[in-house]
């Protein structure tokens, strides 16, 4: 019941207050049913293979040009940021070991989560706002298809499945650009640039990576589908599914960064 049908005396501004953060709340709850029955559709027949394998090649294969030019450049320019500041102490040697760990721990999981969220993300916003819109969904709610499950879980398996891969993929590019970079300064071997840079690696940097990209892939494809898949009537909807699903997905993936940083440092 609208609260300031219950007591007219209700100031305009808390009114308007109360009715977002009862917005708010009762958005979380749909977004909690929503990755609820992700959970429980994900287990059940009939599994929707070629979609999965589909939507894999959707947001796996046609990420990988501009996924390819970032990780090389964010690895060019990182190295040459930090060279300048290791050759005050004298210490250009530690170069591929700082840049190892800069990289792998932190700067290819999330700009390849950022740049997912806006390529990926929206795509899967507008996408789906968009059969809601032409009631695509609804017919095939009536031609016997379960679409929550062909459309939703296959994108977040999707997702889940490749944004790892395509963090693994983004940190060797990135590598690759930060030995260019290091080879033409300091004439430093392929080698020895790679063994310095496995050295300063751990299993834990490798697992919390992995761990990392993998919520971040299944953040990316669970908001991007929630979204669209309950965008308002209209073309207008379809936009602001799209802008939605992005600005939320990069929200919670910095929110995630902290949080699993934080445990990953209490275990280190």
């Amino acid at each position: 019941m609208d609260p300031k049908s219950e007591n007219p005396n209700i100031p305009p501004h808390k009114y308007v207050v109360s009715k977002k953060l009862d917005g708010l709340f009762f958005s979380i709850y749909h977004a909690y049913q929503f990755i609820l029955r992700f959970f429980k559709e994900v287990f059940l027949p009939p599994y929707e293979f070629k979609e999965i394998i589909h939507q894999c090649y959707e947001v796996g294969y046609k990420s990988l040009p501009l996924i390819s030019l970032t990780g090389f450049i964010t690895g060019v320019v990182f190295t040459n940021q930090s060279r300048p500041s290791l050759a005050n102490f004298g210490a250009t040697s530690w170069l591929p070991s700082l840049i190892s760990i800069a990289i792998v721990r932190a700067l290819a999981p999330l700009v390849t989560a950022l740049i997912a969220a806006g390529k990926v993300g929206s795509n899967m916003g507008a996408e789906l706002g968009s059969m809601k819109v032409t009631e695509q969904i609804d017919a095939m709610e009536v031609s016997a298809t379960n679409p929550f499950k062909y459309l939703v879980v296959s994108r977040i398996l999707a997702t889940t499945f490749m944004i790892p891969i395509l963090v693994m993929y983004t940190a060797f590019v990135a590598l690759m650009g930060a030995f260019l970079s290091v080879h033409s300064n300091e004439q430093t071997s392929f080698a020895m640039f790679f063994s310095q840079v496995f050295d300063s690696l751990s299993f834990l940097d490798l697992f919390s990576t992995t761990f990392k990209s993998t919520v971040f892939g299944f953040t990316i494809g669970a908001v991007g589908c929630y979204h669209g898949y309950n965008s308002s009537k209209g073309t207008e909807g379809v936009g602001k599914a799209a802008n939605s699903a992005v600005v939320a997905a990069m929200f919670l993936i910095f929110v995630e960064e902290i949080v699993i940083v934080a445990i990953v440092n209490a275990f280190r």
